[in-house]
């Protein structure tokens, strides 16, 4: 079931000659693009390289705005046992050690304070939205730079006066999450610390100041989203004409697949998305001699949840969404195992057990946290779900004794240890036929083309486990629904080529 990643000699061959006895297959419903260059990738100048990261770090921040809900910026705060964090600490405490010496003088020398009362001023202007005009007016009153250096000078400068106008502005500005913050300056009376913390809270101001900026932007980015992410991406591919390439070999791969029936059998486009097709068999497959492109999309999707970490030849197209769908593919591990585990004891300990109240839910407690970390290559799996099993077996005696039954034989509690110890062979049955039904259930939030299609039905086995897969396929879907949107175009041509028997034109074909 691994995606397989062939980062040495495994690209598609695109010379390859392409079987004539194909049909017309039924397109995407997408808008037709420009093929996209495939190419293999060239060495580009310095100011390319910087265009194509600054395209990249503005498209990635819309598309997180976008898809995140929870999407906020956060203040950029090294740790302390890092380089930066003891360089930063060290040059801090460097300058505030100045500061403090400055001030200690006789007449004191105000020139490291002026550069604070400066940069403070900026900052809180920067906090300040166009309808602050008065406010605006008195920062830029009360902290007067001309008139703070004659004062210095004069030997007429209190800090203190100003830093509490300081403190009264910020009190006005700031979010109320803040207000402790504020009510701590208020009591600090040395100036050093003072300034130290005023600049420290107005620093987090900002940090809000833009949250606040981008969740009141995000309806309008919503609207907009689609549009924006594919002209910045078509202005990326205008710069790197590869920026394509490993999205190529994925969709040529997967119809290469299509084509030799090794990959999983697809539902056909016309079953409603609800209905999952049996894992043992029942359910009607595409034929490899009648791929269909739309088919091939959602097989290249659903591979992702199995593509090996290490492969660097990540689709470009979804690289923004990698990491959503790598913690998608380590759920949905562990959710196999655990509905594996499941199954496996649901045959073991009678219907009268199993459905006793909360004993499923102490199951997948001691099931999760035993497996906890299972995706890790240092992780022994065999041995963890020999400690399930112990304790599955005592869990099972446990609630039968309650019910007035007797607990299990010793055969019976071996063979249920041992049956829970080989789902941890990747060949197992029950895992087998578990991760089937998940790839399936999956599959069918693909057939909607709205991210919003109701519930799914749990497929049979997989209840226990029904709410945690429904949110999963649920992310899953609003992840290829948005990509889709976006890279549709792309996704067309790419396919286009590779499905159409050479010879053959775009009109030849069917675009539904």
């Amino acid at each position: 079931m691994t995606w397989i990643c062939r980062c040495h000699g495994g690209m598609p061959n695109r010379n390859e000659p392409r079987d004539r006895g194909d049909s017309a297959p039924d397109l995407p419903d997408l808008h037709p693009a420009e093929p996209p260059g495939g190419s293999t990738p060239q060495p580009s100048t310095l100011a390319e390289v910087m265009e194509t990261v600054r395209n990249m770090s503005n498209l990635s921040i819309a598309h997180e705005i976008v898809v995140n809900r929870d999407f906020c910026f956060k203040q950029n705060s090294p740790p302390p046992d890092s380089l930066e964090g003891r360089v930063k600490e060290i040059v801090h405490r460097a300058f505030w050690d100045s500061l403090e010496a400055q001030l200690a003088l006789s007449p004191p020398d105000y020139t490291h304070a002026i550069s604070l009362l400066q940069e403070v001023k900026e900052m809180l202007l920067s906090l300040l939205l166009p309808a602050h005009v008065h406010v605006r007016a008195q920062v830029e009153e009360a902290l007067d730079l001309a008139l703070i250096r004659q004062q210095a000078e004069h030997g007429a400068l209190d800090l203190r006066r100003l830093s509490g106008f300081i403190i009264n502005t910020m009190g006005s500005l700031c979010a109320p999450v803040r207000d402790p913050e504020i009510r701590k300056l208020r009591e600090l009376e040395d100036t050093v610390p003072l300034l130290r913390e005023i600049l420290r809270v107005l620093d987090l101001m900002k940090v809000d100041m833009v949250n606040f900026t981008v969740q009141a932007l995000r309806p309008r980015l919503l609207q907009q989203a689609v549009h924006y992410e594919r002209t910045k991406f078509q202005e990326i591919l205008e710069q790197r004409p590869d920026a394509l390439y490993n999205t190529t070999a994925w969709l040529e791969r997967a119809v290469q697949e299509a084509r030799s029936g090794s990959a999983p059998p697809v539902p056909c486009p016309e079953k409603s998305p609800g209905q999952t097709p049996d894992a043992q068999g029942g359910g009607s497959a595409c034929s490899p001699d009648a791929v269909s492109p739309t088919a091939v999309l959602n097989q290249a999707f659903l591979r992702l949840l199995h593509w090996d970490s290490d492969c660097l030849l990540y689709p470009e197209t979804l690289m923004m969404d990698r990491s959503r769908l790598e913690e998608l593919k380590l759920a949905l591990e562990q959710l196999t195992l655990t509905a594996s585990v499941l199954l496996v004891t649901s045959t073991h300990c009678g219907g009268a057990v199993f459905s006793g109240p909360g004993f499923v839910g102490k199951l997948k407690q001691v099931i999760t946290a035993l497996l906890e970390g299972s995706h890790s290559r240092s992780f022994n799996l065999q041995e963890a779900l020999l400690e399930v099993g112990g304790q599955v077996q005592k869990l099972v005696n446990e609630a039968a004794c309650d019910q007035g039954g007797a607990a299990m034989t010793p055969e019976r509690e071996t063979i249920l240890r041992g049956q829970i110890r080989d789902v941890a062979q990747t060949h197992n049955p029950v895992r087998n036929l578990i991760a089937s039904r998940i790839q399936n259930f999956m599959l069918s939030f693909l057939g909607s083309t709205s991210a919003q299609k109701g519930p799914v039905g749990t497929p049979v086995g997989l209840a226990p486990v029904g709410a945690e897969l429904a949110e999963a396929g649920a992310a899953f879907g609003r992840i290829v629904h948005h990509n889709r949107l976006v890279f549709g175009p792309y996704y067309s041509a790419i396919l286009k080529r590779a499905l159409l028997p050479q010879g053959e034109t775009e009109t030849d074909i069917d675009s539904r």
